[in-house]
């Protein structure tokens, strides 16, 4: 099987980030944006879908934090998009549940080169630690738009918006491990031969 491993590096006047990601890693991870529940959701993310991975960010956080959280998730998913690759021989759809206490998530997902993404996660809080509520949700539709994959995130129940978000991220990786999976099939998993460009059924 092929190495599905990448190194990323972008950078603006806003942000500076460097992402080494490995797909069928060993749950070696580094990761550090200066946010601080940033840093615990995308930990929780690589560890349960048993990623390798290195994220390192500097941003304008004196600004706030909408860019740095948005850049992760743009290098991040191009970093996905790109170990994909041609996407053949994976399992391509992903769904799972994952429970964080009394809160429940929901993720289904579908490496299909059409990005989408629908998230309701009802998060009522305005700041999760120095992590704005609305950019969590962000998050993960710009992951989803530049891993090109279609995303679908719900919280079912939860009283504690801490819980709701972990317990998103943790269902997301769930299902990309579904997704990601290799089987013996060499071809793309497509009613048209092929995955990206849009193209995909």
């Amino acid at each position: 099987m092929t190495e599905r491993i990448i190194s990323i590096k972008r950078t603006t006047k806003e942000t500076d980030v460097d992402v080494q990601l490995n797909l069928d890693g060993k749950r070696e991870l580094s990761i550090e944006t200066g946010i601080g529940m940033l840093d615990h959701l995308l930990t929780s993310l690589a560890f349960h879908a048993s990623l390798d991975l290195t994220l390192k960010a500097t941003g304008d956080l004196h600004v706030d934090d909408h860019h740095t959280v948005e850049d992760t998730a743009i290098v991040l998913g191009s970093a996905f998009e790109q170990a994909i690759g041609d996407a053949k021989g994976i399992t391509r759809f992903g769904y799972a549940y994952a429970p964080l206490d009394e809160a429940l998530a929901r993720t289904v997902v579908d490496i299909s080169g059409r990005p989408f993404a629908a998230v309701d996660l009802g998060l009522s809080r305005e700041f999760l630690g120095a992590l704005s509520s609305e950019n969590v949700p962000h998050w993960l539709e710009t992951f989803a738009f530049n891993a090109k994959i279609t995303l679908h995130v719900d919280v079912l129940r939860g009283n504690n918006d801490h819980h709701r978000a972990e317990a998103a991220f943790k269902s997301l990786a769930l299902a990309l491990i579904q997704a990601i999976r290799v089987t013996t099939d060499s071809s793309p998993l497509s009613t048209k031969g092929s995955i990206g460009q849009g193209t995909t059924e």
